[in-house]
């Protein structure tokens, strides 16, 4: 046990640097992910959604098969574990998601234009924190929930076609769909988010990607000009592929609620792109919006979360190093790396995202 205490109060003088990694990562993740709203808006013009929807996540899987290949090749020590047959349930269902969400936000893109859509895409804090509450119990303070609000209010606001005769926007809704999709999505690569991500996102862009190359060749069209494959693909790999990477990096140190909170940037940051690269007008009812969701997004990113809680005795296996105050034991290994290890009972308050050690239930 004391050795337990001498590495959490190693944890607790990290710098603020390596405290603060994870959430560079997610806005990272955002700023690509940005991308992906206005340039598959010009996209559009020149391809199927369905088949446009398959290559940005072919892309991804290509993209980082190609990272992951050079990694082992460079590399003798493992410092990722590999996913198991105990995560299937979890990546059949991420893979049939990730196919309907895309799919429905090309769609959606088609009947809106790419600001609304981006900023939109601020749902996806809301159903990503409601599915993380009910499925695996992540606490939600008040700050949050109030955030939660205000986010959605914004989104019912960016819903309406005309406000004034409460005619509701189909092209809002399938964004809103999508959004629903990817929140659920979340929190299942939330319960991959310890393995190698870089595992993940192939699996994910090649699994994703091939299912709906093959609903485009049944109900969509497989033509297209070579330049928009090409650039659908690209598209793919930095919007999908090396976003996806850093979220998953993300939510293994913040959860998956706290992940799609900073990630909040994308849509503001979308909405930029959205400005720049289409020079789309605005209307007061989208400032009012933007002003209600950058609230919310504040409110969200600022909310902490402290109590004693329990560790339990935990088995399991993720990269790791033995400077963080979760992994006394007593193998010795210099930087990060990755095997089977067995975590001692702990009790202890401090600040804590639910992280791979951080996921107890809350009442």
């Amino acid at each position: 046990m004391e050795v337990v205490r001498c590495h959490l109060k190693n944890h607790l003088r990290l710098s603020s640097l390596k405290r603060s990694r994870p959430v560079l990562f997610a806005l990272l993740a955002a700023g690509l992910f940005a991308l992906n709203a206005p340039l598959s808006k010009l996209l559009l013009g020149s391809i199927d959604p369905l088949f446009l929807a398959a290559l940005l996540y072919l892309g991804a899987g290509a993209g980082m098969l190609a990272v992951w290949r050079l990694r082992r090749a460079g590399s003798t020590q493992n410092r990722e574990s590999g996913l198991t047959r105990k995560e299937l349930p979890y990546i059949a269902l991420m893979i049939l998601l990730d196919i309907a969400a895309p799919t429905t936000l090309l769609y959606g893109l088609r009947l809106t234009n790419a600001g609304t859509a981006a900023l939109l895409g601020n749902f996806e804090i809301v159903a990503t924190t409601i599915f993380a509450l009910l499925l695996f119990r992540e606490a939600v303070g008040r700050r949050l929930w109030l955030a939660i609000g205000l986010i959605l209010c914004a989104s019912l606001l960016l819903s309406f076609e005309d406000i004034s005769a409460l005619r509701l926007s189909a092209g809002a809704l399938l964004v809103l769909l999508a959004c629903a999709c990817w929140g659920l999505e979340n929190n299942c690569t939330r319960m991959l988010s310890i393995k190698d991500p870089l595992q993940v996102v192939v699996i994910k862009g090649f699994g994703s990607g091939l299912g709906a190359l093959l609903v485009a060749s049944i109900w969509g069209s497989l033509r297209a000009p070579f330049w928009a494959i090409f650039a659908g693909l690209a598209l793919g790999l930095v919007a999908y592929g090396l976003s996806i990477f850093f979220y998953v990096r993300a939510q293994r140190d913040l959860g998956a609620s706290r992940t799609s909170v900073y990630y909040a940037a994308a849509p503001f940051i979308g909405v930029l792109f959205s400005w720049l690269i289409l020079g789309e007008k605005v209307n007061p009812v989208f400032l009012l919006a933007l002003g209600v969701m950058l609230l919310g997004a504040l409110l969200a990113v600022t909310e902490q979360h402290r109590h004693p809680h329990l560790h339990k005795a935990l088995t399991h296996e993720h990269r790791h190093s033995h400077d963080d105050g979760h992994h006394a034991h007593a193998e010795i290994f210099s930087g990060e790396h990755s095997h089977a290890h067995t975590h001692q009972a702990l009790d202890h308050e401090h600040h804590h995202h639910p992280d791979a050690h951080h996921r107890h239930g809350h009442g």
